[in-house]
């Protein structure tokens, strides 16, 4: 009787040459990706120098949590340019945000330490973010904390102190962070909580916007609660030490 032969299947593996191929089109690959990234973000840093920033990702985000709670959608976003908000509220949310926001190059690493040493410590919660890190977060990335965005965090920070300067971050972060529930912006936010232009803000009614900043859906900056009014008045103190900003 015949005996059927079976096949081997070929196991052999692969060569140096074959490797270091494979090798060589992952590192190619891994550097147009990083080199389209590049281009693509220094793109919308140039950009947003000069144009006004539309929306951001925490806008869309709201918008999806509004939708999906089956609630009524609210998104009021009124962009001025820096010298028609009140030099109050510029002043105001260095004294309660960043007071070296005039002097650093982006960040903190005193105050970043200090975010460090407490948390360690147990205590609630800080992050320890300079004006310039929040805008960054706030224009280009998601919200969240991830080693991955606090590493594009620190990446689009470089790129706008470098590119914009602080009369420029002042004025899209004035613009653009939440200062209220659907409430995204200076005018915006002054029409609503105290029914006035921007430009026309007192120093407590700036510090009551500033104050709200950690949590502006929690909390209220007209008739506030004795915490939000403590806060006022010890932004209000601290304003009176913090230089104008020139532009």
């Amino acid at each position: 009787m015949a005996v059927k032969k079976t096949s081997k299947t070929n196991t052999k593996p692969k060569s140096k040459d074959e490797k270091r191929s494979f090798g060589n089109k992952v590192a190619r690959f891994c550097i147009k990706v990083f080199l389209w990234f590049f281009a693509i973000s220094l793109f919308f840093v140039i950009l947003f120098k000069f144009v006004p920033v539309p929306f951001t990702p925490l806008m869309a985000i709201r918008a999806m949590e509004t939708r999906t709670d089956g609630k009524e959608k609210v998104c009021k976003h009124d962009w001025v340019p820096l010298e028609d908000i009140s030099e109050n509220l510029q002043k105001a949310v260095i004294a309660s945000e960043d007071g070296t926001f005039l002097d650093h190059n982006g960040f903190d690493f005193s105050a970043m330490q200090k975010a460090f040493s407490s948390n360690q410590k147990g205590r609630k919660l800080k992050g320890g973010s300079t004006i310039s890190q929040q805008t960054a977060k706030n224009v280009f990335l998601w919200q969240g904390r991830s080693y991955l965005r606090k590493g594009l965090e620190a990446y689009f920070t470089v790129l706008i102190e470098l590119i914009w300067g602080k009369e420029r971050i002042m004025e899209v972060y004035l613009n653009s962070i939440e200062m209220g529930d659907g409430i995204y912006g200076a005018q915006a936010a002054s029409e609503f909580w105290y029914g006035k232009s921007a430009k026309n803000l007192s120093k407590y009614e700036a510090a009551g916007i500033a104050a709200i900043l950690p949590s502006p859906r929690r909390f209220k900056a007209s008739n506030s609660s004795a915490y939000i009014n403590k806060r006022k008045d010890k932004i209000v103190r601290v304003m009176r030490h913090i230089r104008k900003l020139e532009y």
